[in-house]
């Protein structure tokens, strides 16, 4: 480290800010150079909003019940919380007695969750 009358300089960082000026630069010139020369041959399917390769009916602004996202909410919570259980279960014989009374509680807290979802009908797809 320079030492300087304002302070320090960080002068070792000195390579760290030459590589993102590089990256930056190779960055924005790959953009430029792929936009000098790409084709440019529009046409009117080719301007079509694209719908999974299905042409688009309906309304763009269509409202989805709010069963699909209370679905979808609960598939990730269930889903990230259950792969917090493989790597307990990989270290299972090496973590104690404590760490198994701690995932039980943690097992019990996702079933309380699952029978309340189950009792408010959150998984009935109407």
């Amino acid at each position: 480290m320079l030492i300087m009358p304002g302070g320090y300089v960080p002068i070792d960082y000195l390579p760290v800010l030459i590589f993102m000026v590089i990256a930056s630069a190779f960055g924005l010139g790959a953009l430029l150079v792929g936009s000098i020369f790409r084709p440019r041959r529009p046409y009117p399917e080719k301007l079509m909003p694209y719908e999974s390769g299905n042409p688009p009916v309906g309304e763009p602004r269509y409202r989805f019940s709010i069963k699909f996202y209370i679905i979808a909410m609960l598939f990730v919570v269930f889903d990230v919380e259950t792969v917090f259980l493989y790597p307990w279960a990989v270290v299972f014989d090496k973590i104690g007695l404590y760490a198994f009374v701690e995932m039980m509680i943690f097992i019990a807290i996702l079933l309380v969750g699952y029978v309340y979802a189950w009792k408010k009908e959150a998984f009935k797809w109407d």
